[in-house]
Formats: C-alpha cells, sequence, structure tokens
C-alpha cells in the first residue's frame, strides 16, 4: 500500500513569498512619497490583500508543520482591522462545507437572514442589492465588511463576552508598532495609509471572494472555479480554484494548478459547472447586476413580506441614489 505523501517541513515557495510580500511592504511604506498616490494605492491595496492570501494559506498549515512558527508568519497586521486568531477560528468554520453560504452558521456567508433583511429598510436594502454587484462590493463591499466586522467585536464586549479580548489585546499591541513605523518612521499620515493600504486591500479582497460562493441544494455546487485568473492568480495564490480548495484545503497554493488540470472535468462536475473564465467574466457578468438575491433562499420563507427574489431584479442606472429612489418606489 502506498504510503501517504509526508507534508514537507518547510515549504520555500510559500517562505519566499512571506519574505518578498513583507519586504516589499517596508520598502513601499519607507519610500511613500516618491510614489504617486493612486499608483501607491494599487501597490498597497495589492500588498495588503497579498498578505490576506499568504495568511489563508497560513491557517491551513502552511508553510512549516509548527503552528506555532505558522501563525508568527501569519499574524502581523497589515490591514489592521483583522485579528489573525480570530480570521483562523471563523475561516476554519467557513469549511464545514454543509453549512456553506448559510448565514447563521457560515461565518463567510455574503447572504442575509430574514431578520437581518427585515431590519434594513428600503434604502438598506437598496445598498444590500448594489453589494451584491461587483461594482458595489468593491467600493461598498469593504465598508460593510470592516464596520460589519468591528461592531460584531464590539458588540460581543459589550454583552460582556471577554473571549476574545485577550486577542485583541495583543492584535492592538501589534497595530501601534505598525503604525509607529508607518507615522512616525516614514512619515506617512494615517488616513492615507487606510485609505492606500487598508480600504485599497480590502476591496482587491472582495473582488477574490465576490463570485468563490453561491446558494445551492447541493453542498458541492455551492462553491466555483475562476480558470483564468491571469496575474489574480498570484494575488489570490490560486485561491481562484475554489472548489479544489475547499476539497483540499491542505494543498498548498503552488500545487493548486496543476492538480486542478488534472481533474478539472470531475471537478466541473462536482460543482455544477459553475465556472467562470476569469475575472473579466465575472465583471461582465455581474459589474451592475446582482450575484445573487441578498437574502438567502433558507431564510425567503422566514420573511414576513414580499421575498428577494419576487422583487423585480433593477439593473443599476447612472448612480445609487437613481437605484435607491427606484427600490423605493417598489417597496
Amino acid at each position: 500500500m502506498a504510503r501517504a505523501k509526508r507534508h514537507p517541513a518547510a515549504e520555500w515557495p510559500t517562505i519566499g513569498l512571506a519574505v518578498v510580500i513583507h519586504g516589499a511592504w517596508l520598502a513601499i511604506t519607507f519610500f511613500w512619497q516618491s510614489i504617486p498616490v493612486p499608483i501607491l494605492a494599487l501597490a498597497g491595496g495589492w500588498l495588503v490583500a497579498w498578505h490576506g492570501s499568504l495568511q489563508h494559506e497560513v491557517l491551513h498549515g502552511h508553510p512549516t508543520r509548527s503552528r506555532r512558527l505558522n501563525d508568527l508568519v501569519g499574524s502581523v497586521p497589515l490591514g489592521l482591522w483583522l485579528p489573525y486568531p480570530i480570521y483562523r477560528a471563523s475561516h476554519l468554520r467557513h469549511h464545514n462545507d454543509e453549512a456553506l453560504t448559510d448565514p447563521i452558521d457560515d461565518p463567510e456567508s455574503a447572504y442575509l437572514t430574514a431578520e437581518a433583511w427585515g431590519r434594513l429598510g428600503a434604502v438598506g436594502r437598496c445598498l444590500a442589492d448594489f453589494n451584491n454587484t461587483l461594482a458595489g462590493r468593491l467600493t461598498l463591499g469593504p465598508l460593510v465588511m470592516i464596520s460589519g466586522f468591528l461592531w460584531q467585536e464590539a458588540s460581543r464586549l459589550l454583552h460582556g463576552d471577554t473571549s476574545h479580548l485577550r486577542v485583541w489585546l495583543l492584535h492592538l499591541a501589534a497595530v501601534g508598532l505598525l503604525l509607529s513605523w508607518v507615522v512616525i518612521v516614514c512619515g506617512m499620515p494615517a488616513s492615507l495609509y487606510l485609505v492606500a493600504f487598508v480600504y485599497a486591500g480590502a476591496a482587491f479582497t472582495r473582488l477574490r471572494s465576490f463570485a468563490e460562493h453561491r446558494s445551492a441544494d447541493e453542498r458541492d455546487e455551492r462553491t466555483a472555479i475562476v480558470e483564468q485568473a491571469g496575474v489574480f492568480g498570484l494575488l489570490f495564490l490560486n485561491n481562484n480554484l475554489h472548489v479544489l480548495h475547499h476539497k483540499r484545503p491542505r494543498l498548498p497554493w503552488y500545487r493548486l494548478p496543476a492538480t486542478y488540470r488534472e481533474e478539472r472535468e470531475a471537478l466541473i462536475r462536482t460543482n455544477g459547472g459553475l465556472v467562470y473564465a476569469g475575472y473579466g467574466d465575472v465583471a461582465r457578468r455581474f459589474l451592475f447586476r446582482r450575484h445573487d438575491t441578498p437574502l438567502h433562499p433558507t431564510q425567503q420563507a422566514l420573511y414576513p413580506g414580499r421575498s428577494a427574489e419576487a422583487e423585480p431584479s433593477v439593473r443599476l442606472p447612472d448612480g445609487i441614489s437613481a437605484l435607491c429612489f427606484v427600490r423605493a418606489r417598489l417597496a
């Protein structure tokens, strides 16, 4: 009987990647004054999102056999707002494929419960619809993601749950050190870092996650594939081949493309053909159209009013305000 392939003691492609990301971040923050702001936002956002992809790789057991060393690699808070231990625990819960996309049991679900949908009102539902378009996810999405997470964590503490308190204290200490480098040593305004690195990085991350999952009766059909990712494949560490990642979460990022090519037909059968040619294909389909309804299908029967699916599907006109006006008229 063939022995299972042993996890290597050190995955040098991932270690090298960590060196590149952290080194590039130090260089760009130090020399930021010589970089035009649009290019700074592109580079800064890329690095923060790339670091997020590295953190995702790390929490799945890479690049060494030591969780302590791996967590050390992933714990540098370039994005400021998300403590790595909380992200790790939440994402591993997300890998319970039985609960994928469920807004109650999947912590990374983009869907809403009936209770949340009912509280939104006409303007809130308009914005929820906009956030389910790619344009909305890239612009409004980072604000929704970050503010929603911080509010959830603040509410936890206000209700007497201190289980995350130690994590937050350590995280804030690390953030203080990081901002000391950015603001005091490099002289960069904190507001510029928040926009050009944190918000831009969250927008890149929202691009990756936008079409990763979609509600379906069969659990294996809830996870998508984006085949020709181009440069975004490197940014997302091949997580665009998402159904393969869910099938084999311990497979390192640099082995995903070859494995996908070998198993492509079986994987596409498994996920019911939920395949996009590339991120250009995703943009063509959903730039101004909803990827899906904000209200999860299992929650629609619980909503006392009309279901989200029953409401007219609106293509966004020239501005969000016009869409909100139309949705308010339809409500």
